[in-house]
């Protein structure tokens, strides 16, 4: 590791003063984090492995040799949390966990010999000095957080080697010799339980008490000695995250148990506040640091800077369906797309090669760190799918990006359009140019300074692109008075909206869109049409037939079949059969029309559990909506500003019916 170092003294001054900061304790073996001075600290004191060059020329143990008694990982372990202890020298120089004169104690380990020839008194006492040092500043840190807060909770994290264990060693194990069950028994019941809902990749998750060790280390002895409002918890972690012999590590496992821990931790916290601090309205978040990472500041700044450019409607939509349009009308059944595209300004290999040079590993936050990793991976498909428009593998690379109809979605869109159409009353048929002034209406209402403007080669009816935030709406097509409702609520409420609510975010990565954000926002688009009043049969069926249009293209991959199929079977008009094929088989085969009816029964289901808004703060996704409500709670995010309309207007009973009866995927 390469700290920031610290005088003691300077540390100590930094502490009194409530100053954040990160860095090593000059002359000892440890590293101090403080994002916040908020009531809860991790250690990790037995993590660190170094040996002082003059003790490492005498040891006769190998660093691997080494490892199988220290707790490696386990400062990842805690890396999420606001205060952070990590002990980075090897317990065999000097034992944290362990009183000052036994801390050296280290003769033999495992019948082998450790040390060439004896420590000389004058290393030993370097080694104290060290020892000293560390308890030092965690005395003032733990006296300047009973100070301001009351009570404190220390997690004292390590992890142990199991195969010398009894077979059903827990994953999990507290140690509660050293701990006022009377007093405590609650908090560490709670931890338990935290402990025990944590998800690992093919194993099952135990939490135990005093099962294989019974918590009789010395940080915690020192703390009961000196401090009487702080309880520390000692943990074991099973190894299960590596394999204690070899030392090679399991990353899907430590990935898991890091992202599960930040759990455990600010959960069990914020139960501790509640319950001992009398603070009643703490939650998870409250107990997380308020300040983003810088270096999720820097890799966000970065991965935007080299992806903003990438929309994919803009590449992936004709720019010669007039002529196609054409084409198709002088022979339909011989008719073959022959589209042009705008040109990528990208080279795709040097992007990836930038892209996946992202220092990703250094964010602290294992759900951001998994954030960013997705988006990465995302965007290299992203890419694969733009380089590939218009060539045989466009269809594979739309298939890995948005996937296919399910087997549920089908069967949805089938029973929507088996049933007889319901009347809408569509209201006056107006002109692209009539619709325009409507919807820039709508914006100044929202407030939303964005270009609204016809186009003239348009596969849908209008649509949102970013850079600058714009609305194109199809010049060669009508609009009743229902549809340019539905599509104010649609484009400008949600698309429009989000675009809006991004830029005041303090991540661009939400600009972008995360991984899933297409169902999310589709569905999203979709049920502002709901929730403003304005969905219809004739709507449904819309979204209807795009699921089957995507399911014929890839059945059939001719465009006279799927195109003949939605008049013959569907009973399409031959307008609109014309643009949903074109949708469809733009690109060499685009499966993304599947997903408006999918998004918005997953929308609509979701809705009804819980609320979205946070959804809205920009290019979203629902499968990270925890992980965003968490980051709006700690003031990393800013709650949506702009949102669509929502109307207390009962739907047609029929209507209503159709809907419910909607099953999600």
């Amino acid at each position: 590791m390469n700290h920031k170092s610290y005088s003691l003294e300077d540390m100590l001054s930094l502490i009194q003063r409530e100053q954040p900061f990160s860095g090593e304790l000059q002359d000892a073996g440890c590293f101090i984090k403080i994002d916040e001075y908020l009531p809860v600290v991790c250690a990790a004191i037995h993590a660190g492995n170094r040996l002082r060059p003059e003790l490492a020329n005498q040891c006769l143990l190998s660093e691997h040799d080494r490892l199988f008694e220290e707790d490696p990982y386990t400062d990842e372990m805690i890396s999420s949390q606001p205060i952070n202890i990590v002990g980075l020298d090897s317990r065999f120089e000097y034992d944290l966990n362990r009183a000052m004169s036994l801390s050296t104690y280290y003769r033999s380990a495992w019948s082998r010999k450790v040390w060439e020839k004896p420590i000389s008194a004058k290393q030993r006492a370097v080694s104290h000095r060290k020892h000293s040092a560390f308890y030092t500043v965690y005395e003032a840190l733990i006296s300047k957080l009973e100070e301001k807060h009351g009570m404190v909770i220390v997690f004292d994290i390590h992890s142990y080697n199991y195969k010398r264990q009894k077979s059903d060693a827990p994953v999990f194990n507290i140690g509660t010799s050293q701990i006022d069950m009377e007093r405590w028994g609650s908090a560490v019941k709670r931890f338990k339980s935290e402990l025990g809902k944590i998800e690992l990749p093919n194993l099952e998750t135990t939490s135990e008490v005093d099962a294989v060790f019974e918590g009789r280390g010395y940080l915690i002895a020192h703390t009961n000695a000196r401090f009487d409002k702080t309880l520390v918890l000692p943990t074991e972690v099973k190894k299960v995250f590596m394999d204690e012999d070899s030392g090679t590590v399991f990353p899907l496992v430590l990935e898991s148990l890091q992202s599960g821990l930040k759990e455990a931790f600010s959960q069990t916290s914020a139960f501790f506040q509640r319950r001992f601090n009398r603070q009643k309205r703490v939650s998870k978040s409250d107990m997380l640091s308020s300040s983003i990472e810088p270096s999720i500041l820097q890799l966000d700044k970065a991965l935007y800077r080299l992806a903003h450019k990438i929309e994919t409607l803009k590449y992936v939509n004709p720019t010669n369906l007039n002529a196609e349009r054409r084409r198709f009308d002088a022979a339909p059944n011989r008719y073959k797309p022959n589209y042009r595209y705008r040109q990528l300004p990208i080279q795709a290999n040097e992007f990836k090669y930038q892209l996946y040079r992202l220092p990703i590993d250094n964010i602290s936050d294992p759900d951001m760190r998994q954030l960013y990793s997705d988006m990465v991976n995302k965007l290299g498909e992203k890419v694969d799918l733009l380089t590939s428009v218009g060539q045989d593998t466009f269809l594979y690379n739309s298939l890995r990006y948005h996937g296919r109809p399910s087997e549920e979605a089908i069967k949805n869109a089938e029973f929507l359009l088996y049933a007889k159409t319901l009347a809408e009353e569509q209201g006056d048929i107006l002109s692209a140019e009539q619709a325009i002034e409507q919807m820039k209406k709508a914006a100044q209402r929202w407030e939303m300074k964005c270009k609204i403007t016809p186009a003239n080669s348009l596969a849908a009816r209008a649509m949102v692109t970013s850079n600058p935030p714009t609305l194109f709406v199809n010049s060669k097509v009508s609009f009743c008075q229902s549809e340019i409702e539905r599509l104010i609520q649609h484009e400008l409420g949600v698309h429009m909206a989000t675009t809006f609510n991004a830029k005041m975010q303090p991540l661009k990565v939400f600009r972008l869109g995360l991984p899933g954000s297409t169902v999310t926002q589709e569905g999203m688009a979709i049920m502002a049409e709901y929730k403003a009043g304005f969905m219809s049969h004739e709507r449904l069926k819309v979204l209807a037939t795009r699921v089957l249009a995507v399911d014929s293209m890839l059945k059939e991959q001719n465009f006279y079949m799927t195109y003949s199929y939605l008049i013959d079977e569907l009973g399409v008009d031959k307008e609109s059969a014309f643009t949903t094929t074109t949708r469809v088989y733009r690109g060499g085969g685009f499966t993304k029309d599947h997903l408006y009816l999918a998004g918005f029964i997953e929308m609509l289901a979701l809705s009804q559990k819980r609320s979205l808004d946070n959804l809205l703060i920009g290019k979203c996704s629902y499968r990270y909506i925890g992980l965003i409500d968490e980051l709006v709670e700690r003031g990393w995010l800013v709650q949506p500003h702009h949102k669509f309309d929502e109307v207390d207007r009962a739907l047609d009973p029929t209507l209503q019916y159709l809907i419910e009866s909607l099953r999600t995927s």
